[in-house]
């Protein structure tokens, strides 16, 4: 059953990762058929993001009551719907319309797999499952690539995704009995760090909902939440922002900008499946802090006001492998820092902080960007990197080790 699950999650995570890319890559053609400017994609996305903050503050509650395997199945149902909606969209408020259940459906699988995953698996399939995640958001391009390329429109890689969709959602459903058989792991006496030991332990009958307010009240938990709004602000700024400051700050040829802000996400993709390898033995405190190491480093070698570019891009590229583990850790860590009967609810609430973070920086450093120049991402990018570290150090010291 445990390998079983573990096989359909991997999938699920792939799956999951599929349509994230998918507006972004398609829109310098949608906005053409569809007749309205290019900036309308912003507000798709905000409303997106607006579903998926919405739906990840309510996963507790309907976590709870429905149970992870049928929330998951529906949530995955809900976002095949939507994008075979995009694939029938023919004017752009059609696609504002299908966008609800697509932020919706998104926000709550992502809140209730990820607690589960913490709750009943070690911490390297955490950070494999975000790596199979990224795999799936960097397959998604080349499929609308593809489509673009072979005389196709852009619903057809909606459609071709949506039925993805629609078969995953399916195989969730068969699976739906498996998911209250796998016992979740507790640490094992001394794991050290905070990481989550091995040992199986039959699952504990499911407690009561915790209100939003009760969660905040926890011990810790906006220390985490702050630093997680942090962690996806400075990701997403830097997957946004890169190229464009390679070039216009630091003068590079456009196609090699591109190509080393694109090593960001696979520095990314490649360390969370490296990471995996000893993340259980390191511990997700340990990853944690590494991580935002890392990133500070690299963030110090972009901003090195020096005449050779090649520290800049290897910079960035270190950024990328520093990003990798914090996110899996953070979300991994959660049972062990609040407890399991918080999990969900916690987790929720970070999903949203997450979503939050990766909404709101961006557009933020644009208007800054537009005020005072591109040359301050490196400064922009250093301050969320502090506040992530002094965030999570502060919890470190709030909340034992067990």
């Amino acid at each position: 059953m445990y390998s079983l699950l573990l096989a359909i999650i991997y999938v699920a995570f792939i799956s999951l990762g599929l349509p994230d890319a998918l507006v972004g890559a398609g829109w310098p053609v949608m906005h053409h058929d569809l007749d309205v400017p290019i900036a309308f994609a912003g507000i798709i996305t905000m409303i997106i993001a607006s579903g998926t903050i919405l739906s990840s503050l309510a996963s507790e509650r309907v976590t709870r009551r429905f149970g992870v395997g049928l929330v998951t199945a529906v949530s995955v149902g809900m976002t095949a719907a939507a994008l075979i909606g995009f694939s029938l969209s023919g004017s752009f408020w059609m696609l504002c319309l299908w966008a609800i259940p697509y932020g919706l459906g998104a926000g709550a699988v992502d809140a209730a797999l990820n607690n589960y995953v913490a709750v009943h698996y070690a911490a390297r399939h955490m950070n494999w499952l975000h790596a199979c995640w990224g795999l799936g958001a960097s397959i998604s391009p080349f499929i609308m690539s593809y489509t673009l390329a072979s005389g196709s429109s852009w619903p057809t890689a909606y459609r071709v995704v949506g039925v993805i969709q629609v078969v995953l959602t399916f195989v969730l459903l068969v699976s739906i009995p498996l998911w209250g058989k796998v016992n979740p792991i507790v640490p094992a006496g001394e794991t050290g760090d905070g990481a989550v030991g091995t040992e199986d332990k039959p699952a504990r009958r499911a407690s009561a909902h915790v209100p939003l307010a009760r969660a905040l009240r926890i011990p810790g938990v906006v220390l985490i939440l702050v630093a997680f709004f942090a962690y996806c602000g400075l990701e997403s700024t830097a997957i946004l922002w890169a190229s464009t400051y390679l070039v216009s700050d630091r003068g590079l040829d456009p196609a090699v900008a591109a190509a080393f802000a694109s090593l960001f996400l696979i520095g990314i993709t490649g360390g969370r499946f490296a990471a995996g390898f000893f993340a259980d033995r390191v511990g997700d405190r340990s990853m944690i802090r590494g991580g935002l190491v890392t990133v500070a480093i690299g963030v110090g070698l972009l901003a090195l006001p020096v005449e050779t570019d090649v520290l800049a891009l290897a910079g960035l590229v270190i950024a990328g492998l520093g990003c990798a583990p914090i996110y899996p850790a953070i979300i991994h860590s959660t049972p062990v820092n609040f407890g399991r009967d918080n999990s969900q609810a916690i987790v929720g609430i970070q999903m949203a902080a997450a979503y939050a973070g990766s909404t709101l920086a961006p557009p933020l450093f644009g208007a800054l960007s537009a005020w005072s120049g591109l040359w301050m991402l490196p400064l922009f990018l250093a301050v969320l990197t502090a506040l992530g570290l002094v965030m999570s150090e502060r919890l470190n010291q709030l909340v034992p080790q067990r």
